[in-house]
């Protein structure tokens, strides 16, 4: 089984920086895909960037130039750097992996941007 767990979020001023972490446990592939997406109230889950096992990552437009996501593979996480954070960042962010065509999902962690 794959477990994963997020953690770093928290409440911030518009404007601030955040860095999620994401660790994943159990049997991890060494070809994979480990992303962030998020939920904010009343909407549904979108994507917020994903990254290969060989590093190659992708951006929703709404974060690009704000938001960075990187992996340290030996460790099995996967970072989301926030900064310049905005109102509509607020929202349930969450860690997925991509593996042998199965997915998982970690619980979230909670982005509240607001002044």
């Amino acid at each position: 089984q794959v477990q994963l767990v997020e953690s770093g979020g928290g409440l911030v001023q518009p404007g601030g920086s955040l860095r999620l972490s994401c660790a994943a446990s159990g049997s991890i592939f060494s070809l994979n895909v480990m992303g962030w997406y998020r939920q904010a109230p009343g909407k549904q889950r979108e994507l917020v960037a994903t990254i290969t096992s060989g590093g190659s990552t992708n951006y929703a437009d709404s974060v690009k130039g704000r938001f960075t996501i990187s992996r340290d593979s030996a460790k099995n996480t996967v970072y989301l750097q926030m900064n310049d954070l905005k109102l509509g960042d607020t929202a349930v962010y969450y860690c997925k992996l991509d593996q042998v065509l199965r997915n998982y999902w970690g619980k979230g962690t909670l982005v509240t941007v607001s002044s």
